[in-house]
């Protein structure tokens, strides 16, 4: 099995966006493109995590319903939500509905309030986390050095479904790793758009 096939318009694409219609457009357009927007970025790792076990067809097919039934993925709103939350949430059958996963999302936003307020940002601790080139894993790798290290960390601050693999996931579709194949048309989409992208200033360092 080669590592791309042809698009629509007849440029190269990643294997995998051939799956179903709907990674087509996701994987255009989204996946490796650099992302600097905390409610985004908070958005992806809970999506991660519940994609746990299963696969990303099922929750791209379901993220409309999980954008709705968690307020938009607004950390701060979700950092308030009750046990009453978590049972409307178990009975909403447009979600994944696994309590662990539930309550590690709101648990987790009330580390990411956290860590905002240390760090400024999610996004300035997030893109600390980038990989330099040399230390990049082979293309198709589950998990790299870089996301053992986030992961680590997150951990350490009290996140839940954080594990590696999720997080590397996480790091290639936010834009940190271009894990597109090297003939891959829209590799060089994503690259460019790095390029172009301003790396999140963390608290008390200057940008520039």
């Amino acid at each position: 099995m080669g590592s791309t096939i042809t698009g629509p318009d007849g440029r190269p694409r990643c294997h995998w966006c051939g799956a179903t219609p709907e990674y087509l457009h996701y994987h255009d357009t989204e996946w490796g493109f650099p992302v600097a927007d905390d409610r985004r970025l908070f958005e992806k790792l809970c999506l991660e995590g519940f994609q746990s076990g299963l696969s990303w067809r099922t929750i791209l097919a379901k993220r409309e319903n999980f954008r709705a039934a968690f307020d938009n993925f607004e950390m701060d709103r979700i950092a308030r939500y009750t046990e009453a939350d978590v049972a409307r949430l178990l009975a909403d059958a447009g979600i994944v509905r696994h309590r662990g996963k539930i309550e590690a999302v709101i648990n987790n936003a009330r580390r990411a309030q956290d860590l905002v307020a240390r760090e400024g940002s999610l996004a300035a601790y997030v893109w600390r986390h980038e990989p330099d080139a040399a230390s990049l894993p082979p293309q198709g790798a589950a998990t790299s050095a870089a996301s053992i290290a986030l992961s680590k960390d997150l951990k350490k601050r009290g996140w839940a479904f954080v594990g590696p693999t999720t997080v590397h996931a996480f790091l290639q579709a936010m834009g940190l790793i271009n894990d597109h194949a090297e003939d891959c048309a829209i590799r060089e989409e994503a690259a460019q758009a790095r390029k172009v992208f301003r790396r999140p200033v963390e608290r008390g360092v200057p940008s520039g």
